[in-house]
Formats: C-alpha cells, sequence, structure tokens
C-alpha cells in the first residue's frame, strides 16, 4: 500500500472538531438537534412515546485517535468505553460513544459503572457537581471509527448517508472527566414533537 493511501485512510479516521457549529450543507432541522441546549436525551423523549437506551457494550478500550487531546492524555490509552443507542419508538435516533480515562474513580463518576441501559443525560444533568465545557461539532466520514460503528450497531436498521454529523462535549466531576459524543442518525430528522392530550 502507497504512503498516500496511507495518509488518506488513517484522515478518514479522524475527525476535524469546531466549538462553533459550520455546516452549511446540513439540513436546518439537523443544525438545530445539534445546537440543542440542556439534555439531549429530555428532547428526544419529547418527540417519542417510547424512548429506550439500548446498551451496546460498557467495557475497557482504547480511546479514538482524535480523543487524545480532548481528554488530555499524553498518549492514545485506554479508557471506559460505552456505546448505546438512543431509540424513539423503537427506531434509532442517535449514537452515543462515552468514554472515562482508566485513571477516573469511582467518586468522579459515581454512578458511570452501574448505568445499564439508564439513560446517562440525565444522570449529568441531574448532578450539580458536573461541569459542562463548550459543545465541539464534526463531520464524521464514513472511514471514522464512529461512522463505521453505527453503521455495525444498526445492522439491518443501517440507512446512513455519508456524511454523519455529530457533537461532543467534555464534562468534568471532581477530578474526573468524561467525554461524550453523540452521532444523529439520519432519522433524527423524521422525529415529531409528541403531545400529551390531558385527561378530562
Amino acid at each position: 500500500m502507497s504512503a498516500q493511501r496511507c495518509a488518506r485512510g488513517a484522515s478518514l479516521r479522524l475527525a476535524l472538531w469546531r466549538p462553533q457549529l459550520f455546516f452549511p450543507e446540513a439540513p436546518a432541522p439537523l443544525r438545530d438537534w445539534l445546537t440543542t441546549a440542556g439534555s439531549l436525551t429530555a428532547r428526544l423523549k419529547a418527540h417519542s412515546h417510547a424512548f429506550r437506551v439500548q446498551c451496546l457494550h460498557q467495557r475497557p478500550a482504547t480511546c479514538l485517535a482524535d480523543e487524545v487531546a480532548a481528554l488530555d492524555l499524553p498518549r492514545q490509552g485506554r479508557v471506559w468505553e460505552r456505546e448505546v443507542l438512543l431509540r424513539c419508538d423503537h427506531t434509532a435516533a442517535v449514537f452515543a460513544h462515552t468514554v472515562v480515562p482508566l485513571t477516573a474513580t469511582a467518586s468522579d463518576w459515581p454512578l458511570f459503572g452501574a448505568l445499564g441501559e439508564r439513560s446517562l443525560g440525565t444522570t449529568l444533568f441531574g448532578d450539580p457537581l458536573v461541569r459542562r465545557s463548550v459543545l465541539e461539532f464534526a463531520r464524521l466520514r464514513e472511514g471514522h471509527p464512529l461512522a463505521l460503528r453505527a453503521r455495525s450497531a444498526l445492522g439491518a436498521e443501517a440507512a446512513l448517508t455519508d456524511i454523519l454529523y455529530a457533537r461532543r462535549c467534555l464534562y468534568r466531576r471532581r477530578r474526573g472527566t468524561l467525554l461524550v459524543t453523540e452521532v444523529f442518525l439520519p432519522s433524527v430528522l423524521e422525529l415529531k414533537q409528541v403531545t400529551i392530550k390531558n385527561e378530562q
């Protein structure tokens, strides 16, 4: 394999994360989802009758190359990794990827190890000790690891475009850091806000 092809392959596995949203080609409704303030979980619940977190795995892993600087790690190293699909009425709307350095302690993130299929977002936004950094945004090409994992997780459901749009945010609690990346799947554009009728 030529050096040029190797370099191209490496670039496909990296994303350019920016603190400003600059995707003029992305549909306006998608840009609205990307810039959602507050809990994404709460917004997804408002767009579904039955919201569910499908936990794909939670295990030790090696962090992605474009996560090293965000986590302030000296090199690409081992982390706790959690990946889930956020489903609205059985439809997968978001693929979420969370990493926590192995140096984090139970007092830093006391509930992380026992989340199961509970929402991480609800935990983060309900904890007064958690500090949230600015959102960063990126386009993920089809060779990026998270784009590949999203396709694999969806299996027969997969109907993904060549480019997926994602955002990420670094959270801090005590001395611990936690990086959450949310990859928005095309089906998120089909969601409609649910109107709850009051019983008379």
